[in-house]
């Protein structure tokens, strides 16, 4: 799966809510919040998703995964133990966590003395579903559509990955840009010599 891409966000933490009145615990955060530009992606360019962007991916099957690791099943939409939802902020999402030894100490409790505190999720861009721009010294890419959303986590580490099929995304831009410019200076090299070449009739 070459175009699965991973974000983290570090500014919309994960939290632990703690069970009450014979309610389970549950996980609650943001997988994905829209119009805030991200920290400098891979040394590369900056991303923002706009609103919308997650219409076409909310009935997908998404499970709830610790640190993306498919072996560590926290919740799923099929099952109801994963529950997505839009709002103006972006992507939220409330985990019910399976019940075991296992989910407590390695999740609950870190999520509840604060040290596990990121939250991501992958993703795969639509065809045409991102846009490429230069602004100034940076390159921003805009997410317009989501085409897979494969799973929300809490994660330890906050860092991003999954860079592959955006740097191909870029390169493909850059690549158009560059033709685009080369054929700009060549049209104008053209028009200043036909009006040179006016000049001297």
């Amino acid at each position: 799966m070459k175009d699965i891409e991973k974000r983290t966000l570090v500014s919309q933490p994960c939290e632990l809510r703690a069970a009450s009145d014979g309610q389970p615990a549950t996980i609650v955060g943001y997988g994905a919040v829209v119009n805030e530009r991200s920290a400098l992606l891979f040394g590369s360019f900056y991303e923002e998703i706009v609103p919308g962007a997650f219409d076409d991916v909310m009935g997908d099957d998404v499970r709830a995964l610790f640190n993306h690791d498919r072996n560590f099943v926290l919740g799923r939409t099929r099952s109801g133990t994963l529950q997505l939802s839009l709002d103006s902020r972006g992507l939220a999402y409330t985990i019910t966590p399976p019940d075991t030894q296992m989910v407590r100490d390695l999740v609950l409790t870190p999520l509840a003395r604060g040290d596990v505190t990121g939250s991501s999720f992958a993703f795969r861009v639509a065809d045409d579903g991102d846009e490429w721009r230069r602004e100034g010294d940076f390159v921003v890419r805009t997410i317009h559509r989501i085409a897979e959303l494969r799973d929300v986590s809490p994660v330890t580490y906050p860092a991003y990955d999954g860079a592959h099929a955006a740097q191909r995304s870029l390169d493909a831009w850059q690549q158009a840009e560059g033709q685009r410019m080369a054929s700009k200076a060549v049209t104008e090299r053209r028009a200043r010599e036909r009006f040179l070449d006016l000049l001297n009739l």
